[in-house]
């Protein structure tokens, strides 16, 4: 790389952390006010027992950064990556190293694993693939900015999307770039991009303007366009409308959120809007065959009933608290917060049924649910495989 593309690609980086920081600052003292404390934890009546299996020190303290670092469990095997670089493989089991990699990068997002392989970005615009089973390296190519959305496997294609707008389809064999497409993004936008999501032949992504495409995987054709999450207000700090969460695919439907927006349903076949209810967030939401369950930008976990929004339940005492967006975990729901508690939620009613503390550094993504565990990656680089259960209630025995 000439050092003309290296500081180019340093002025786009140091200017787009510069409209990030502008950001909290604007929210910090948004009419003058200071901003509402994060709740305080009260005491619960755990009725879920929880168990840790295992921790490993991953190591790459990524604090403040907020990184879309996330393991990954794949047929028994755990796959994680640190913002120094370290990727390794673990026993899912009992989290012994299969392999460790270092590949001297600072690590942004990933990894994601298939086809045989694991590919992950970096903060500098790195792509790098490593071989799913040994650790050895494929190949690495610059994309010229910041990855910060987890890559996609799709077949033979590696689709990437970075901070600036950029979609591109490489070859999953040797990165040979296949097609792009671009969006233009906002002066003013939050640190974060929406992963792109593969339904079938089309890849689905969110972009910072509050649009969501559909791509042709195999040959980059825009298939449709849809503004889900239209910029409002005077100022670009009320215009914010990213779409930072991953979007979800049910069958032929679509579901996304935004920030100051919306939460939406979609054709899949054409992006046409079902329907759409107020809501803002920028963490993200997960599903089951019935509700959708999200985490606003407030720190408020919410319930919806997927067929039409309608909210079922809101649990807000943990508001405020820079929890992730929530993980299924059997019966129950599980976020993280920015002192590393972890909360399990019953997620019939929302109420907190169990916490546990990590080791008291931020959780910025998502725990990882997996064949009846789950696993959780601190933003210290702390890596924790926990069990839960429903705790036995009182037998008949016990009641007489």
């Amino acid at each position: 790389m000439t050092d003309h593309s290296k500081n180019s690609r340093w002025i786009r980086y140091a200017a787009w952390m510069a409209m990030t920081v502008a950001f909290v600052g604007l929210s910090a003292c948004d009419k003058d006010k200071d901003p509402d404390p994060p709740a305080k934890l009260v005491n619960i009546v755990a009725k879920r027992d929880v168990s840790q299996l295992w921790s490993v020190g991953l190591g790459g303290d990524s604090k403040n950064l907020r990184l879309a670092l996330r393991p990954i469990a794949v047929e028994g095997v755990v796959y994680a990556a640190a913002h120094d670089g370290e990727v390794v493989a673990l026993t899912a089991s009992n989290g012994k190293r299969k392999w460790s990699v270092k590949t001297k990068l600072p690590l942004a997002a990933g990894p994601e694993v298939g086809s045989g392989v694991v590919a992950l970005g970096s903060s500098d615009g790195d792509v790098i693939v490593l071989d799913a089973a040994t650790g050895q390296e494929r190949w690495r190519k610059s994309v010229n900015s910041e990855v910060l959305a987890r890559p996609l496997i799709a077949n033979e294609t590696l689709v990437v999307r970075t901070v600036d707008g950029h979609l591109e389809g490489m070859a999953l064999s040797d990165g040979t770039k296949r097609w792009a497409v671009d969006e233009q993004v906002p002066r003013l936008s939050l640190r974060g991009t929406a992963p792109p999501v593969l339904a079938g032949d089309k890849v689905i992504a969110g972009f910072d303007n509050g649009r969501v495409i559909a791509v042709d995987v195999r040959n980059g054709d825009v298939l449709w366009d849809t503004i889900v999450n239209a910029p409002h207000g005077r100022t670009e700090l009320e215009r914010l409308s990213d779409i930072d969460a991953a979007v979800h695919v049910s069958g032929d439907d679509i579901f996304v959120v935004g920030f100051q927006g919306r939460v939406a349903m979609l054709a899949l076949d054409s992006g046409q809007i079902w329907w759409a209810r107020d809501a803002s967030s920028y963490r993200g939401f997960t599903m089951d065959e019935d509700n959708l369950y999200l985490t606003n930008s407030d720190g408020v976990v919410m319930a919806m009933k997927r067929n039409d929004g309608t909210v079922l339940w809101e649990q807000s005492t943990i508001r405020r608290r820079g929890l992730t967006a929530p993980t299924l975990d059997g019966d129950s729901l599980l976020v993280g917060d920015f002192e590393g508690y972890l909360h399990w939620l019953d997620k019939s009613t929302g109420e907190i049924v169990a916490r546990r503390k990590t080791d008291g550094d931020r959780i910025t993504n998502a725990a990882v649910a997996d064949d009846g565990r789950t696993f959780i990656q601190t933003d210290s680089g702390k890596l924790i495989a926990f069990k839960s259960g429903a705790r036995p209630g009182p037998s008949a025995a016990d009641a007489g």
